[in-house]
């Protein structure tokens, strides 16, 4: 759904198509001509509901409300990475779907997941994108606009990792900010009928893979 406008009966719409329970689908709303300080009070009006992703643009809003296999996907791939730094000693500071905007760049988005790595920043590290709808805002020129380090986007059951280097984002093949981290067996536990399983599988395989890799150092 597309508002060109951003008169009072346009954001009664919104919420009107968003708040519609009958199907369990992402649904995309976006508006245009929306200034910074509607989009702030937009995010005021909503406060902390899980049940909208607002983005903005300079000047294009977009509000998405996930549906429940949006979000499956969204909580177990953030738990995958969580255990992985916690199977192999990374440091992090989860900071979950936190609102990151610059009113200078006129940018503002909320990741499904973010983090710092290492230390805690005013930016994170390290943000995760789950892509289940197309057509809306590019989320990677926002975040290069905010300075995010690196992002990865699950959709179609592969796992892009994009890198920031000298103001630009490029593919890489693995992450560098958790080296080790092997990608196709992460995505491949979004799979599983049951989180709880994958989560525990895929910490038993980090685990051994540390301590395979233990044995090798000390035997030099």
């Amino acid at each position: 759904m597309v508002v060109s406008s951003a008169n009072p009966q346009s954001f009664v719409k919104l919420i009107e198509y968003l708040n519609c329970d009958d199907i369990d689908s992402d649904r995309l709303l976006i508006s245009t001509d929306i200034t910074w300080n509607i989009y702030e009070n937009l995010l005021d009006y909503l406060g902390n509901s899980p049940y909208f992703k607002v983005i903005y643009d300079r000047g294009t809003l977009q509000v998405i409300s996930p549906s429940s296999r949006h979000e499956i996907y969204k909580k177990t791939l953030g738990m995958l990475v969580e255990n992985y730094c916690l199977e192999t000693g990374i440091y992090f500071y989860p900071l979950g779907s936190t609102t990151l905007k610059s009113q200078d760049k006129f940018k503002g988005i909320e990741p499904e997941q973010c983090y710092c790595i290492g230390s805690k920043k005013e930016i994170p590290d390290l943000a995760i994108e789950v892509v289940t709808t197309s057509g809306g805002i590019q989320t990677l020129e926002i975040y290069q606009g905010l300075g995010v380090s690196e992002v990865g986007f699950w959709q179609n059951g592969k796992l892009q990792v994009f890198c920031l280097e000298n103001c630009e984002y490029l593919q890489k093949n693995n992450s560098q900010l958790l080296l080790n981290l092997d990608l196709d067996l992460l995505v491949s536990y979004l799979d599983w009928d049951e989180p709880f399983d994958a989560i525990w599988d895929f910490k038993v395989k980090i685990r051994s893979k540390e301590e395979e890799r233990s044995n090798k150092c000390r035997l030099g």
